[in-house]
């Protein structure tokens, strides 16, 4: 029975160092580390976007530098929105095409017109 137990043994060991080999941790560190990394970018990415946001923008008073802390707004587009004014709603912003879709979608939200 004790060489059954050693054998047994031996194979059992054998079998955790193959699953376990040099490369396959490397390879899975790797992995671990590139998800962790694309993770914290992104939270990051969220907080810096939620300090940004103080409330709604009123696009029929928001300075050009109020406008630029939008989401993928740019100079042009800032100058644009104000050159436009008054609004009755921030959808106006899209009819008017002085936003692209893309653009007005991801600030919807923060947009209104008073």
């Amino acid at each position: 029975m004790s060489a059954a137990l050693v054998l047994g043994s031996v194979g059992w060991v054998g079998c955790i160092g193959c699953a376990t080999n040099p490369d396959s941790i490397r390879e899975h560190t790797a992995d671990a580390t590139a998800a962790a990394k694309r993770s914290a970018k992104a939270v990051a990415q969220g907080v810096f976007e939620g300090l940004a946001r103080k409330g709604p923008v009123n696009i029929n008073k928001a300075t050009k530098e109020q406008l630029l802390t939008l989401p993928e707004v740019t100079s042009a587009q800032a100058d644009a929105i104000i050159a436009g004014r008054p609004y009755t709603n921030s959808a106006q912003l899209l009819r008017k095409r002085i936003l692209p879709k893309t653009v007005y979608e991801k600030n919807a939200d923060r947009l209104v017109a008073k």
